[in-house]
Order: C-alpha cells, then structure tokens, then sequence
C-alpha cells in the first residue's frame, strides 16, 4: 500500500505553521514533534487535524509503565493516525502504552523507536554502552515492539529491509531522515533518499528540512512524492 511522505513541521508556532501549509492544495500526513507541541499543547493538534490533515504525533514517550499508559490515555483522546513512544523503555511499557491508547478509544497506529537515526554505531557503543552492532540493537527492540503489539517501529532505511526480512511486510518501518542527493545532511548520521527507502523496506518516510526549508516546499514536495511513488 502506498504511503504518502510525512512532512515533518519542525516549527515553533501555528504561524509559522500555517504560513508553511497555506500553499499546499491538498491534504497532508504532518508529524507533530515535542517543539511544536510542548510550545503549543494539544490545541495545535486539533487545529491542523480540522485543516484535513492526517498526524503522527512525534513524542517518543518513555517512562515507566503506568505513566506511559496513562499519558497515552490521555494523547489518545486526540484524533491522530499514528503516534510512538521509545523501545528502549521495554516491552511491558510498549504494550502499556498500547493498552492506554486503545482504552482511549484510539485507532491510532502505535510505533517505537529504535534508534534516532542521528545516532551512529559509535555513539549507541560508547556512549549509550550496548555492546551490539546497530542493526543487533535495531532488530532487538523492533522484535520487542511487535511482540508487544504494536504496529511497527521508526528506524532508518538501512535497517528497513533487515526488519522487512525478520518481521515482515506489514509491519511498519517508518523512515526519518529522507534527503535528496542535492540537500545537507545536517544534524542525521544514517540518512537516505526516497528512492533507496522504499527499495530498501520503508513503509513510510519521514521528511523535514529538505522540504520545510526549501524555497518552494510545494514544488520539493511533490518531487519527494514523485521518487517515493514511483519506486512503489
């Protein structure tokens, strides 16, 4: 099934935000992260889903069990289609979260992140202490998510095929850190293009700065869509 792009909106406000969005003639798949949302709160949530706009709200939550389900309980009342927490907190917090999001009353799709895909080998080896090659780690937490339920994982597209291979299609792989060959890497470590994502496994891609910070975001946008689409 065919996914469109994420757009990231990495901003501080509902200004810039709607300054971003007014261009755009179409329903969008936006991720709400912590800048946007602990500086605005809930209501951003609601002012961009009633634009028409699908969301996939970015807050990797991790803390112990119950506070994780209860915060879900509460994120989960918000009309959102996809939203995550941290692998890294265990499988009896994943499938909490889970728990809370559906007693919620949420259909919302449930994800964990492995790694941030600006986190290299070296940096998960010395300063994280897990004495495993990236895709080891990788694999580990994506196999505890999805005994805990949930619906995939966020990785970088170097791994989608791996968690394709050992856990199947359906199981998502969402893809932060899309680039085109023409745009700055910035603050990524394991980035890819469109093209390399989908071949490589990716349900999904996340896409930020190369579209939100291009000088026509409309055009770049569609270029993304056209390379994700047609490698589908």
């Amino acid at each position: 099934m065919f996914h469109k792009p994420i757009i990231a909106l990495d901003f501080k406000n509902m200004d810039e935000v709607n300054a971003f969005l007014k261009p755009f003639e179409e329903p969008l798949f936006v991720k709400i992260g912590m800048e946007l949302f602990m500086q605005n709160g809930p209501e951003i949530v609601k002012v961009i889903r009633n634009q028409g706009h699908e969301i996939f709200l970015d807050l990797k939550l991790y803390d112990i069990p119950n506070t994780v389900r209860q915060a879900m309980f509460g994120l989960g009342k918000l009309d959102i289609q996809m939203i995550n927490v941290h692998a890294a907190g265990g499988k009896k917090m994943m499938s909490e979260a889970l728990l809370g999001l559906r007693d919620a009353g949420s259909e919302a799709k449930l994800i964990a992140v492995t790694q941030l895909t600006s986190t290299s080998e070296a940096v998960m080896q010395n300063e994280q202490c897990i004495p495993l090659t990236i895709d080891e780690c990788i694999l580990n937490y994506a196999t505890l998510a999805k005994e805990a339920g949930l619906d995939g994982v966020v990785c970088s597209a170097n791994e989608s095929n791996m968690l394709r291979q050992h856990l199947g299609e359906a199981f998502l792989k969402v893809t932060p850190g899309i680039r085109t060959f023409s745009d700055a890497v910035g603050d990524q470590v394991r980035v890819a293009t469109p093209e390399f994502a989908k071949e490589n496994g990716s349900t999904h891609i996340v896409v930020g700065r190369s579209i939100t910070q291009d000088p026509n975001p409309v055009g770049k946008y569609n270029r993304i869509m056209k390379a994700w689409e047609k490698s589908c």
